[in-house]
């Protein structure tokens, strides 16, 4: 197993607007904030997620966190087991599901997040194990949160195991201790000294990302395929099947447009089906190279320093909600470019948005997936 090192998973970034905390810690591999190719995120995923799955082979219920966290959590779940099921928190606003648990992610610029309920009871009584999947534990106050949330409605979960998974936990001794506390165990891939870097960011030049006012797109979807929704909940195996079904479909019906330098864009919470494309075009050889990475709603700081994470930012529509904006990061010059949402109805502003930047950079070869959900902005 490949080991990773803070060097590998850890860069420093100047947060903007977010009184609560100034900096934000970007992980490279992870395919949110910085272009990867698919296979370097992945394999980093599953280094966790073969971690937790020999720790706990037993566990049948892995739970993931809004946003960064949906590709790590759906990884981790699909190393454990074809059976094992699969759902994350979300902050969208979803008109088919008849109830919620709320919780606060206390030090996010979007705090309140929430947990699909109708089949928390059933889930929860077909494991003993349960696993909450996050990219980086600083103070662990958000998963004692939803652990609180959640026993106060399901008492039972008392009786079960509960682990706290995480990409990088920098949870000091003493939060540590209050986790276990509440019935939490803890695994990592990489543990680090619980720093503040407040004062480390404070001399950062960094401007914020500038705003994009596109014109109308002549770019239209050239697919649409039903992709199952992790916010509701999924078993892995079906889960992987499907993706992979529509991948291999995709590649198959579009490989005289995917050339050269290809770029696959997720949004927000969608990072998972992006990466089991991406990597799919990548095995699959059409192409010259393949980058992953997605829309976002952290506002982060622009700096050229040389080690800094973010070079370049723009602001973008939401492809859920005309109300909402996003960012997107870093973006590079391509050959290709595929953005792929599991929103049925894209909305228009954010397609004008993104091809616009993704032409500028030099790309007139765009494609656009869509999905078959219909997320709207809480």
């Amino acid at each position: 197993m490949t080991t990773y090192t803070e060097k590998d998973l850890l860069k420093l970034a100047k947060r903007i607007n977010n009184p609560k905390r100034n900096y934000l810690l970007v992980d490279p591999l992870q395919a949110k904030h910085m272009p990867v190719s698919p296979s370097a995120a992945l394999n980093m995923m599953k280094a966790l997620g073969r971690k937790v799955a020999e720790l706990y082979p037993e566990t049948r219920l892995v739970i993931g966190f809004a946003e960064t966290a949906t590709a790590v959590g759906a990884v981790t779940a699909g190393c454990i087991s074809d059976d094992c099921v699969y759902i994350h928190t979300t902050r969208e606003e979803m008109s088919e599901v008849g109830g919620w648990i709320e919780f606060l992610e206390e030090h996010s610029h979007a705090a309140e997040q929430k947990l699909a309920s109708e089949k928390l009871k059933e889930l929860f009584a077909s494991t003993e194990t349960i696993v909450l999947v996050d990219d980086e534990l600083s103070t662990g106050k958000t998963t004692v949160n939803i652990v609180e949330n959640l026993m106060e409605v399901y008492p039972e979960l008392e009786d079960k195991k509960i682990v706290a998974a995480s990409i990088i936990n920098r949870v000091s001794d003493e939060n540590t201790a209050v986790m276990k506390a509440s019935g939490i165990e803890n695994v990592s891939l990489l543990k680090l000294e619980n720093l503040d870097y407040t004062k480390a960011v404070e001399n950062i030049e960094a401007v914020g990302a500038e705003r994009v006012n596109a014109p109308e797109s002549d770019v239209k979807p050239c697919a649409a395929y039903p992709v199952p929704d992790a916010r509701l909940g999924v078993k892995m195996g079906d889960y992987n099947e499907k993706l992979a079904e529509i991948s291999e479909d995709f590649i198959n019906s579009n490989r005289l447009n995917i050339y050269g330098k290809v770029l696959v864009m997720g949004t927000e919470e969608a990072m998972y089906p992006s990466l089991v494309l991406a990597e799919h075009i990548e095995s699959s050889g059409i192409a010259e190279e393949v980058k992953c990475h997605s829309t976002t709603r952290s506002p982060i700081g622009i700096s050229q320093g040389e080690d800094y994470p973010v070079k370049s930012g723009h602001i973008v529509h939401s492809f859920y909600s005309d109300d909402r904006t996003t960012f997107i990061y870093n973006l590079e010059k391509y050959d290709t470019a595929i953005i792929f949402t599991d929103a049925k109805s894209p909305k228009q502003g954010a397609v004008n948005d993104l091809t616009e930047l993704i032409r500028r950079n030099g790309c007139d070869n765009i494609l656009l997936i869509k999905g078959d959900n219909d997320v709207q902005h809480l």
